[in-house]
């Protein structure tokens, strides 16, 4: 059955039933995290072994010049919303510049309100709290750890990669076994759910994997004995995500469902690990302006929509052509009011059609500052060109190393892609003053959870949990230690207040005061984050500080986990940054839990 056909036929019964038939088209879409375009053996790769992912391929369109955002919060937004990283406050990792902006639309809500079920599991890492998490976001099913990764600030406490506890629909519970395993475990469980009760499904599986730190169970790590430490626990990780993707498309197999369901796997930026040994012939690799940092692969199986034949795509796609991709193919509405960046390109994936793509130009850049800087580790694409940072010009075609900056023998080309540049930045530029605000006093959270990975402060805060431990109170002689981040927050409703401060999180129990052990280290080539022994801080006095103003100040008493004040807030914005006086000067509240009373 063609492509148009099989949407013809699902927006007709889409009409006559008035909502989504058990024949609609699921969707399972699987990213990793760190992996780069050569970090599989079906792209070149002579050491990795990845064979599920390599039969994928080979029964799949697959994109050959397909481009993200150098990292990962970036990538997820631009994935989830198909609009420019920049423009939906996404343009960091940290900083509260992780949160999606609440007016964004997701592809999840999308299908939510077509009668999909839509499920989340493994990393979401744009925002933990209302209203930026999964489950306020159009997923009706939730498991994830917090922040960007196993074992960083907003995530459970004493996370590593074995054993863990995660968030399922906003609750704590406890899990055995590696984390990838439990992700994909949990996926296809709910898979199996919806096959059963003949629900359309999408299942978004976000692996933290092979995202430092580089842990990964042994039996992987024995494959790559003869590889370094780093790249055995590197590949590892990626070899048993391979083996969770041939697990859930025989599952798929199983259900009977293979037909009508759109399988994608591809990863989120250039990789972090990998490039030493193998890069596909790019130059550099994560965080990078240079295709090594944003281009990645990209395949996608569909046997109800002809898709099932290796397919090579080798026209400029980009992450913001995947929101309407999936539409078109699915039948599903896009709202009225939402406009994408991207365009849909299922006809390019469609082995059957040949098209005559237009020229075009699209943007991939790496801010990771707290406001956006014009032309900061930018790259400007076009098929045959690549203008880095507004000034280095490399033919790709023939030049896919980067290596020969020919900006001035082709000073008309330079000028057309700053051009296109200048008119995009202009476009984006007006959003980029809307601060991301954590609600407070919403109905939906009255028991807000705050963690220092989402400071708003020039330097970059502690965002894992190793620096929590470790707390850093370096400062110069001449001057007392002094608290230069805040919460932005949104107070919904005016009220009464309860602003709990913690120098440890609630579940871990300890004394703001205690000092604590190291962790149990986990297999791997690197420390896990709690292995770093946790530092007592010896706080005098904790001081309420909400808009540059303190307006409460009580002691640390012995013991005491968490110091706690009530006030009265206005609705509206503000800039929340609690304090511990401790003997080098002033140590931000690295938790704080916020309660409305009223």
């Amino acid at each position: 059955m063609t492509t148009n056909l099989r949407l013809l036929l699902l927006t007709a019964g889409m009409v006559l039933c008035g909502s989504l038939t058990a024949s609609a088209t699921n969707i399972v879409f699987v990213i990793s995290d760190d992996q780069g375009y050569g970090d599989l053996a079906c792209t070149g790769n002579p050491i990795i072994k990845t064979p599920n992912i390599d039969h994928l391929a080979s029964e799949s369109s697959g994109l050959s010049d397909y481009h993200v955002a150098p990292t990962c919060s970036p990538t997820r937004c631009s994935l989830l919303t198909g609009h420019w990283t920049n423009r939906t406050g996404v343009w960091h990792t940290i900083m509260g510049r992780s949160m999606l902006r609440e007016n964004e639309v997701t592809v999840a809500q999308m299908f939510s309100d077509a009668g999909y079920q839509t499920g989340m599991f493994g990393k979401w890492h744009l925002g933990d709290n209302y209203p930026y998490r999964p489950e306020d976001r159009g997923f009706t099913e939730v498991y994830r750890h917090g922040g960007g990764g196993i074992g960083q600030t907003p995530d459970i406490w004493n996370n590593a990669y074995f054993d863990g506890s995660y968030f399922h629909n906003g609750k704590i519970v406890p899990a055995e076994g590696f984390c990838t395993d439990v992700f994909f475990e949990q996926a296809n469980a709910f898979i199996s759910k919806c096959a059963k009760e003949k629900k359309p499904f999408l299942a978004y599986i976000a692996t933290n994997a092979p995202h430092g730190p580089l842990h990964c169970p042994q039996k992987y790590l024995d494959m790559y004995k003869d590889q370094s430490d780093k790249i055995a626990a590197f590949y590892g990780m990626i070899t048993n995500i391979d083996d969770n993707v041939g697990k859930t498309r025989q599952l798929l197999d199983e259900l009977g469902i293979t037909e009508d369901t759109i399988f994608v796997f591809t990863t989120d930026n250039g990789t972090a690990t990998g490039a030493k040994v193998y890069n596909a012939g790019m130059r550099a690799g994560k965080g990078s302006p240079y295709d090594g940092g944003h281009r990645v692969p990209f395949y996608l199986h569909w046997p109800a929509g002809g898709i099932t034949e290796q397919h090579d795509v080798d026209e400029l796609t980009h992450v913001v052509d995947i929101v309407p991709t999936l539409l078109e193919m699915t039948g599903v509405k896009k709202p009225d009011d939402v406009k994408f960046d991207g365009v849909s390109i299922a006809a390019l994936l469609d082995p059957t059609k040949d098209v005559d793509w237009p020229e075009r130009f699209v943007i991939s850049d790496s801010q990771r500052v707290r406001d956006p800087m014009k032309w900061r580790s930018s790259s400007v694409m076009s098929k045959k060109y690549r203008l880095i940072n507004g000034k280095e010009l490399y033919e790709i075609g023939v030049d896919p190393g980067q290596e020969n900056n020919i900006a001035k023998e082709h000073p008309e080309v330079v000028t057309t892609m700053r051009e296109f540049y200048e008119k995009w930045w202009a476009d984006l530029e007006p959003t980029f003053s809307q601060t991301t605000e954590i609600y407070l006093g919403h109905a939906d959270h009255p028991v807000v959870s705050l963690t220092a990975h989402d400071w708003i402060q020039e330097i970059y805060p502690p965002w894992h949990q190793g620096s929590i431990r470790a707390a850093d109170r370096k400062h110069p002689d001449s001057e007392k230690l002094k608290h230069l981040g805040h919460w932005a927050v949104k107070v919904i409703k005016d009220g009464k207040y309860q602003v709990s401060l913690r120098r440890w999180p609630a579940e871990s129990g300890a004394a703001i005061n205690a000092a604590l052990p190291a962790g149990e280290p986990v297999p791997g080539a690197s420390e896990a984050f709690r292995e770093t022994p946790g530092s007592a801080i010896g706080a005098t006095h904790a001081v309420l500080r909400i808009d540059n103003q303190d307006l409460d100040r009580k002691p640390v008493g012995p013991g005491a986990e968490e110091v706690s004040f009530v006030t009265e807030l206005k609705s509206g914005s503000h800039q929340l940054a609690p304090i511990f006086e401790i003997e080098e000067g002033e140590l931000g509240a690295y938790y704080v839990v916020v309660t409305s009373l009223d």
